[in-house]
């Protein structure tokens, strides 16, 4: 049947060219954003993950930022520390030549002094931003550092916030407060020959630096020279400085395997985040490949479409010629 006053032609016609313009109009918007899931609306699911592991990488860069700051302290105990290392290695030498007989034990103690004031030089420079974990002038001793070092989401949902940890007392150089916190301003004791009766050893315990506005440990001796120091002495002494050098190599050791391992991490968060953005990626983003051949073929179904629609019009108009 044909009608004037309902054309159902024309409305198929309109019908299916208002679906095709819906259509490219999404294709023309996953075109020029670049994500096939903008919106909770085009995939609820997947915008939730999207969205939601989005906010995780954000927080995954801060804890790089983090971890770049922990680096940054720990490398400036470390080169402190090796420095450290290196001066009471020379400071053992220095007391290895005052042993040799004849030598003037008087200058080689002013080279000693020099080195202990190199030693305090080295352990209050060895600051970053505001950390010193060398150098202690407060009454509250040096504790664990910790470090920001993962962020992390269970299966729950549940998130948490990854620390890194050094026990900094164990690298302390000089207390000005508490000498037996400081590894060169602490006593040490150690068996020492002892000339007075042949193949036996004495006690005796020796310090190497007192602090400005410290005290020497009870009951130590400085490890200083005098022209009339014993022998004896001598190699206590070296047997002392031995030991804060093997203190002080252990800690060192422990500092550069806690760098190794926010060097690590480091690496490790930035591979992290790369991957989460991939799988976002596959979740969300458009394939431009794909949109545009149908952004094609929308193309061609709407200019067909129109022009049904142009001819179911001028089907009325037809009618007219029955009555002429």
């Amino acid at each position: 049947m044909t009608s004037i006053l309902t054309n159902s032609s024309a409305m198929a016609a309109l019908s299916t060219l208002r679906s095709i313009s819906s259509d490219m109009e999404t294709t023309q918007g996953r075109i020029s954003s670049g994500l096939k899931v903008g919106n909770a609306s085009d995939n609820s699911a997947y915008w939730s993950i999207a969205t939601t592991m989005k906010s995780d990488n954000k927080a995954l860069s801060t804890v790089q930022d983090a971890l770049g700051l922990g680096a940054a302290k720990t490398d400036t105990a470390y080169t402190g520390l090796n420095a450290a290392i290196d001066v009471v290695s020379e400071i053992k030498a220095k007391l290895v030549a005052a042993r040799e007989p004849g030598v003037d034990k008087t200058k080689i103690n002013k080279e000693i002094t020099e080195l202990k004031n190199q030693l305090v030089s080295t352990a209050t420079s060895a600051s970053f931003s505001g950390e010193n974990w060398l150098y202690n002038d407060s009454t509250t001793a040096v504790g664990t550092k910790e470090m920001v070092g993962s962020f992390t989401r269970s299966a729950s949902g549940t998130v948490s916030v990854g620390v890194l940890s050094f026990d900094a007392s164990t690298s302390v150089l000089v207390d000005t407060k508490d000498s037996t916190k400081g590894q060169l301003t602490k006593a040490v004791s150690v068996a020492q020959p002892n000339g007075a009766t042949a193949a036996t050893t004495a006690n005796a315990t020796y310090h190497l630096i007192v602090a400005s506005g410290g005290t020497a440990p009870t009951g130590s001796v400085a490890i200083a020279l005098t022209a009339t120091t014993a022998d004896d002495d001598i190699e206590g002494m070296i047997s002392a400085v031995d030991a804060m050098l093997t203190n002080l190599t252990d800690s060192a050791a422990t500092l550069g395997a806690t760098n190794k391992r926010i060097s690590m991490q480091d690496d490790f968060m930035a591979d992290l985040m790369d991957v989460i953005d991939k799988g976002v990626g596959r979740l969300v983003d458009a394939d431009m490949n794909e949109e545009s051949t149908r952004l094609k073929a929308l193309q061609t179904q709407q200019q067909l479409g129109i022009q049904a629609l142009s001819i179911a019009n001028s089907d009325s108009q037809n009618i007219l010629s029955l009555f002429r």
